[in-house]
């Protein structure tokens, strides 16, 4: 169990409560209603919702559920655009220090394990990288495939292997220059000790059964295809080499379009790497061990837990 214990933290009494989970957990809907029950707002942590042209792929909230609360970074970006954890760190501290002047409480939701980091604990800056380090890395994965990003990152870190998304490319390379670079881990930078925020953060995992978990996943999958994802897919061909679509759910589906697959292999293969995308997920969080568990059904415990924290605020 959490600590109440809260002296040291400029919190002023305001409440930033962190909805984080698999994908498929049921968040979202979560979100929502905890939102309206104490008339607040939802700021996305969702490191794909950002862009306004990934729409199927991506899970957005309806736009019955945009009305119903209001949400920010959801469809703020191009996917044109490069846009990191500590660029979301920095935007995502200055809305929520207008919105704290409104709100007690303020609810964040996603599972982007490091955009959710960065706004609680803050980004390193690493030096910069040498040109050659990129370069050979990128070379190595045109010839060798991301099948040897990941066996050198799993040597190289095994830490930072269990938790990242192992099919983004972009993410491995970063992640072995730093390597390359320093020496050292690239979990052992993201472990430093907390950063002081004028808020309280309320940390909460939301999960469910694997079996029930991985059933939701494929259910979503299929309710995808049949939404249209594949027209939504075939709509960014002429983009597919830029970062914001080398992404489940749409890399799959550029296979299919470019001859690699069938399309009925091509959906399997989404739905298996979205279970072990989920899976990452779930060893992230669970690895942060003030994240206190709970079930997207919990509604009534969940309300409890808040209430208890904020009048010990």
């Amino acid at each position: 169990m959490i600590d109440f214990n809260f002296t040291g933290i400029n919190s002023r009494n305001k409440y930033l409560v962190v909805i984080a989970g698999p994908t498929a957990v049921g968040k979202t809907n979560l979100a929502i209603d905890l939102a309206k029950h104490y008339a607040s707002v939802v700021l996305s942590a969702d490191s794909r919702q950002f862009y306004k042209e990934l729409n199927i792929g991506t899970a957005k909230p309806t736009t019955e559920q945009l009305e119903t609360v209001s949400h920010y970074f959801v469809n703020t970006k191009n996917i044109e655009e490069l846009y990191g954890a500590g660029h979301f760190e920095k935007d995502a501290l200055k809305t929520l220090e207008e919105l704290f002047t409104e709100h007690q409480i303020v609810f964040m939701v996603g599972g982007s394990g490091l955009y959710i980091d960065a706004v609680l604990n803050g980004v390193d800056d690493f030096a910069e990288i040498p040109e050659e380090i990129r370069e050979s890395l990128n070379t190595k994965f045109k010839e060798q495939g991301i099948e040897w990003l990941q066996k050198e990152l799993k040597i190289k870190d095994e830490s930072y292997f269990n938790s990242v998304d192992i099919n983004n490319p972009q993410r491995l390379i970063r992640a072995l220059e730093i390597i390359d670079h320093t020496g050292l881990p690239y979990s052992s930078f993201l472990k430093k000790k907390q950063t002081l925020r004028s808020f309280t953060a309320v940390k909460l995992l939301i999960n469910l059964e694997r079996a029930e978990l991985y059933s939701r996943i494929n259910k979503r999958v299929d309710l995808m295809m049949q939404e249209g994802l594949l027209e939504e897919v075939k709509q960014l061909v002429s983009k597919k080499d830029l970062n914001a679509l080398k992404t489940v759910g749409y890399k799959e589906l550029f296979d299919y379009l470019d001859g690699g697959l069938s399309l009925e292999t091509a959906v399997e293969k989404i739905k298996q790497h979205t279970r072990n995308y989920a899976k990452r997920q779930i060893t992230w969080f669970k690895n942060k061990y003030e994240f206190e568990e709970f079930s997207p059904n919990d509604f009534s415990k969940i309300t409890g837990y808040i209430d208890i924290i904020m009048s010990h605020g």
